[in-house]
């Protein structure tokens, strides 16, 4: 999961640019390219990215992101401006068969598969794909698999570990994986970068086996120059048919990287030359820039933004006596000025939907209520009645804040609260011992604001990181230090369920169960923005991911 700035459009994912669902009934993203796209051309992407690694046991990128245009996974997503991200079978013929009660997982690979050089793509080559991502020294991938797996707890990788008993190959184009508890979502999973394809033979230079990974995606690596310039060619033997998540649309994908985040905005809005042909996907239009691009009809048509996106929140410290009341959570649900919060982030265009929710648009579970139904500017008299009920009077509140993106929010939080008479102090610290203070061990805080996007789209993400008890503390991102052993085992039996539509129907009735106990209170739902040139068609930002989509964009002459 994601826990991200809203400044810098989900830092965590700036490698998007790496070249490379909607259940609230929106129709869609706004000021996205859907022409007609052409075969053919250079794709430019323009990156502050200064180094970018396709090394799939050590990526975290989303399954739209530009390390799936040179790997492809067992299972894919597709993408559609109007409809919930799918998942697909990619390298697999289905999304998988369980069995053992949910604890077995099967695949079958497609006929044909080749990499690039011509050579097959074998169940064996995933398997090792998948071991490579235990060792030790190419950590920090997306790592669901690895508490998953019978047996991963104590792996460390096929270097010097052997091979991973829990994912047996018994022929050439059948793998299974042995799972240590029922996971419904275990089709999402496969779709990470860990289980693209790696033969063993390749793999002689593990550190540097991202800068040239043998490519199974409808492109391969030609040339990358770390700060400078990635450049991705045909992969001759991606075969289209097989391949239902990518279109292969251009000849070449060239990633400028190390820019500036205001160099590649202004050579956007330029869209001159080759930038006709380029696009962003990891910087986000800021709010300076917001009346530049409003005021010229040519800019804003060429400005993706998502219908919905990250959940941004203000979580209440469960744990301090001041917040331990539920009473006294639930008259902070109206006290709180959720319209001076988006007005703040850029308002309801660029900055948000205002949210009531724990699941966001666009994930499976998503179901549209408010319940505390308080006025979009706080209802400051309820609150004050609410305190006063509950004999509560002198309220002080320290809000840790990030003292160079979330200032503005916390002021925001701290004015709506002062009318309700809540005294609210702010306490700005840096990213890092922010991030130390809020997931460690001695929260010495009440509240503080948040944003957390799934990786995946399953409403697990939108959950159980933010309210399952194992997840307090030691890094965890229970942030609010919510613990209700309900909820704990409900989140379990919505994890096990193999049917995603019941499952939906689980982690829906939590979201109700969990706002009843009022741990945080949902603030907007985030949107990206992303430029592009005006020759790039299939760019459009969905309700999750809220990023464009890079398997399918091409261009137009």
């Amino acid at each position: 999961m994601k826990h991200i700035s809203r400044a810098v459009a989900l830092a965590a994912l700036l490698v998007l640019a790496a070249a490379a669902c909607n259940a609230n009934d929106k129709s869609g993203t706004t000021g996205g390219s859907t022409a007609a796209a052409e075969q053919g051309g250079t794709w430019h992407i323009l990156s502050t990215s200064k180094e970018i690694s396709y090394d799939p046991a050590k990526s975290q990128n989303l399954g739209i992101s530009g390390i799936h245009l040179v790997l492809r996974g067992l299972t894919s997503w597709k993408t559609d401006p109007n409809k919930p991200t799918e998942l697909v079978p990619d390298l697999a013929t289905d999304t998988g068969q369980v069995s053992d009660g949910g604890k077995t997982w099967t695949y079958k690979l497609k006929a044909g598969l080749k990499y690039a050089d011509g050579s097959p793509i074998v169940a064996a080559d995933i398997k090792y794909g998948v071991e490579r991502s235990f060792a030790p020294e190419l950590s920090g991938g997306l790592g669901y698999h690895k508490s998953l797996l019978t047996g991963g707890d104590k792996y460390t990788g096929p270097y010097k570990g052997g091979e991973l008993a829990s994912i047996e190959t018994p022929d050439e184009t059948t793998i299974v994986f042995k799972l240590n508890k029922p996971y419904g979502d275990w089709p999402w999973i496969v779709s990470m970068p860990a289980f693209s394809p790696v033969p063993k033979k390749a793999d002689t230079d593990p550190a540097h086996y991202g800068e040239k990974p043998m490519a199974s995606g409808p492109y391969q690596v030609q040339s990358y120059t770390p700060g400078s310039k990635l450049v991705l060619v045909r992969n001759p033997n991606w075969d289209k048919s097989t391949d239902p998540a990518r279109t292969g649309l251009p000849d070449s994908i060239v990633t400028d990287m190390g820019l500036e985040p205001n160099v590649v905005n202004q050579r956007l809005i330029a869209d001159a030359g080759d930038d006709k042909f380029a696009a962003t996907t990891g910087t986000s239009v800021p709010a300076s820039l917001i009346p530049t691009i409003t005021g010229n009809p040519a800019v804003k048509a060429r400005v993706a933004t998502s219908p919905s996106g990250a959940l941004q929140y203000l979580a209440m410290n469960t744990k301090r006596p001041a917040l331990a009341n539920p009473a006294v959570r639930k008259a902070i649900e109206y006290a709180v000025d959720k319209q001076a919060v988006q007005v703040a982030e850029g308002g309801p265009e660029y900055g948000g939907e205002i949210a009531s929710t724990l699941i966001t648009p666009g994930i499976d579970g998503y179901s549209k209520y408010d319940l505390y139904e308080a006025p979009p500017a706080g209802d400051p008299a309820k609150a004050k009645q609410m305190l006063a009920a509950a004999g509560v009077s002198n309220l002080n509140l320290v809000l840790a804040a990030d003292n160079t993106t979330g200032l503005g929010v916390a002021q925001a939080i701290q004015q709506g609260l002062k009318r309700a008479g809540i005294t609210v102090t702010i306490k700005p610290l840096e990213s890092e011992p922010l991030t130390d203070l809020i997931t460690g061990n001695k929260p010495d805080f009440d509240l503080t604001v948040s944003s957390w996007l799934p990786d995946f789209p399953s409403a697990i993400g939108n959950i159980q990181p933010l309210f399952g008890t194992s997840e307090i503390g030691n890094g965890g991102y229970n942030i609010s230090r919510y613990s209700n052993p309900a909820v704990d085992t409900a989140i379990a039996a919505a994890t096990a369920e193999p049917d995603r539509t019941k499952a939906a129907g689980l982690w829906a009735a939590l979201d109700k169960q969990i706002m009843a106990d009022a741990p945080i209170v949902p603030l907007i739902y985030a949107r990206n923005a992303f430029l592009h040139g005006s020759k790039v068609q299939n760019f459009y930002l969905s309700s999750y991911p809220p990023y464009a989509n890079t398997l399918i964009v091409g261009l137009s002459k």
